[in-house]
């Protein structure tokens, strides 16, 4: 099958070169849907200056020697309508229905790693944490889908001063008891306990000092402490993963403790290249462009005037490793937009060193807020971060509690309850801009109508209920597709936008886009099925038609529900 818009796009571009010269075949034809017709040419009134002509003119050339699938008008100031045949879209939509990728395209293989989730490991997963992990995990399910090789990187904050402390503390718990309370999802008041300790009591600060040394020079004993701690933690972090259906596991994990043995060779090998330099005792690389308030050039510090290292430092060996050991082509960073600057200077800083070459994409996925209804940080009425497994869990109860009336045995409700919950909580998110804040709601999260997971997750039950009913089976053979009324063309251009919707996610890292585009569909099949009876169509060509597009939108909306990573329950 064929993108409507890229067919049509293709058409004009062929006229623009017939009419006006070969020099206009690269020219944007600036194709746009339109109330009018199928989708609006609007390049002539762009192109009319640049000729000398009037703007209807320059359209009537276009539609002059256009040739589409398709019939072409002109109106107003020189808009080229463009109305594709029925015949064409149903046989580019029978297409579809054959293709076990439903037009979604197979790109050119690239190793893309993608950097998300991350959260410090000497604290508890929040609700903050959400966005990172659900928008990351959409992404790599679209990058692979699209045939790259995905390289899953979960960036733990596992490593520096702070684990001295946390070490001890866990000392004078006993490895049992901290044990269970990290388990348990207790990392805050853990780590908060010891920082008491550490600043009130000198012997516990001494003892957290010097662990800090035997950290970083690897002692056996002190590293046996480390990973007791670092495996608690992580056995709660799986918690979280599997309550959200996300692809992370232990294979992805490349916290900072991975790099600590490169941090002094990075800084070295900056420093005797002259690319970073010592700075009121620290040294830095200056990349060009980026300076403070008084026009001064800003440090991108990677060693401090103690000899100690931060993030910068790690963070420079951590996209040197990705790119000469990982093979990457694309980098995507899946974090909070309040790291914007950080990251520029990162990427400025590694193409200065020569390890970020041109041809390799860094970029940056700004993650925004997650918000509360007072529209401030989401937070409980104490003011207190809200663990997000017990948000999770929230989400679940509430999704089984709608489904309290339906005819469900406590083993389905359960299980239905999980994939509404989970759902809802993941669209919501995923259906705004990643860079955008949003409130969280459960309310209108759970919402079955609307733009929400439960109404798509309803939508894909609603199409298998109508096979169901007319004891046929989605997977098995329907058609010929025939279109006749105007809600079942109108599905059908809105199933052929699938594969190029998909693609631009890929490209732009922006699964909002696919939630939109899943959003329209499902709202084109309300309107077909309210205008096109399926099993009681006044004909049996007819009846076999609807429901070849009937089974073409529920394989659309499982597979783009899958892309975002939701659950798509068999009946709700």
């Amino acid at each position: 099958m064929t993108d409507p818009q890229l067919v049509l796009a293709e058409g004009v571009q062929r006229a623009l070169a017939a009419a006006f010269g070969p020099e206009y075949a690269a020219e944007d034809p600036l194709i746009r849907p339109s109330q009018f017709a199928d989708y609006q040419a609007n390049v002539a009134m762009s192109l009319a200056r640049r000729l000398g002509r009037a703007p209807r003119e320059v359209a009537q050339a276009i539609a002059d020697n256009i040739d589409i699938p398709g019939t072409v008008e002109i109106s107003g100031p020189g808009f080229v309508n463009l109305t594709l045949s029925d015949g064409w879209l149903a046989a580019q939509a029978a297409e579809q229905l054959a293709d076990d990728r439903l037009g979604v395209p197979v790109e050119t293989p690239a190793t893309v790693v993608v950097d998300y989730s991350a959260p410090n490991a000497a604290k508890e997963m929040h609700v903050g944490h959400l966005r990172t992990t659900v928008v990351g995990d959409a992404l790599v399910r679209v990058q692979a889908h699209l045939g790259h090789r995905v390289i899953r990187q979960n960036h733990l904050g596992d490593w520096g001063t702070p684990f001295g402390m946390l070490i001890e503390h866990l000392l004078d718990m006993g490895e049992a008891a901290a044990v269970a309370q990290l388990e348990a999802g207790e990392g805050n008041p853990y780590y908060q306990a010891a920082r008491a300790k550490f600043d009130s009591d000198p012997a516990f600060n001494e003892r957290a000092r010097a662990r800090v040394v035997t950290l970083q020079a690897e002692d056996p004993e002190t590293m046996r402490l480390w990973h007791i701690f670092m495996n608690a933690t992580i056995r709660y972090f799986n918690k979280v993963y599997t309550e959200l259906g996300v692809t992370l596991t232990d294979d992805d994990i490349a916290g900072e403790s991975m790099y600590n043995h490169m941090l002094a060779q990075v800084c070295d090998e900056l420093e005797s290249r002259g690319i970073a330099v010592i700075s009121d005792g620290a040294l830095c690389v200056f990349p060009p462009g980026f300076t403070g308030r008084e026009g001064q050039p800003l440090p991108f510090m990677i060693r401090k005037s103690d000899g100690g290292y931060g993030y910068a430092t790690t963070d420079l060996a951590t996209i040197r490793y990705r790119i000469q050991d990982l093979k990457a082509d694309r980098i995507i960073y899946v974090i909070g937009v309040t790291q914007s600057l950080h990251l520029q200077m990162l990427f400025a800083s590694a193409r200065l060193a020569g390890w970020l070459p041109d041809e390799v994409r860094a970029e940056h996925v700004q993650i925004g807020s997650v918000l509360g209804s007072d529209g401030k940080m989401f937070k409980t009425r104490a003011g207190k971060s809200i663990k997000l497994l017990e948000l999770l869990e929230e989400a679940e109860t509430r999704a089984a509690a709608v489904l309290v009336d339906r005819d469900y045995d406590e083993a389905t409700r359960a299980e239905i309850g999980h994939a509404v919950g989970m759902g809802a909580v993941k669209y919501a998110d995923l259906s705004v801009s990643h860079d955008s804040e949003y409130v969280f709601d459960f309310d209108r999260m759970l919402a079955l109508t609307g733009n929400t997971g439960p109404y798509l997750q309803y939508a894909t039950a609603r199409i298998r209920s109508i096979f169901r009913r007319g004891g046929f089976d989605p997977a098995e053979p329907h058609g010929p597709i025939v279109i006749g009324h105007p809600a079942e063309r109108a599905l059908a251009l809105q199933l052929l936008g699938f594969g190029a919707v998909v693609a631009e996610v890929g490209e732009a890292n922006a699964p909002h886009k696919l939630c939109a585009y899943l959003f329209d569909l499902a709202s084109a099949f309300t309107t077909f099925y309210e205008n096109c009876p399926v099993l009681k169509a006044d004909s049996e060509e007819d009846r076999q038609s609807r429901l070849a597009l009937a089974a073409l939108t529920l394989r659309v909306l499982v597979q783009g529900l899958d892309l975002l990573g939701i659950e798509v329950p068999e009946r709700m």
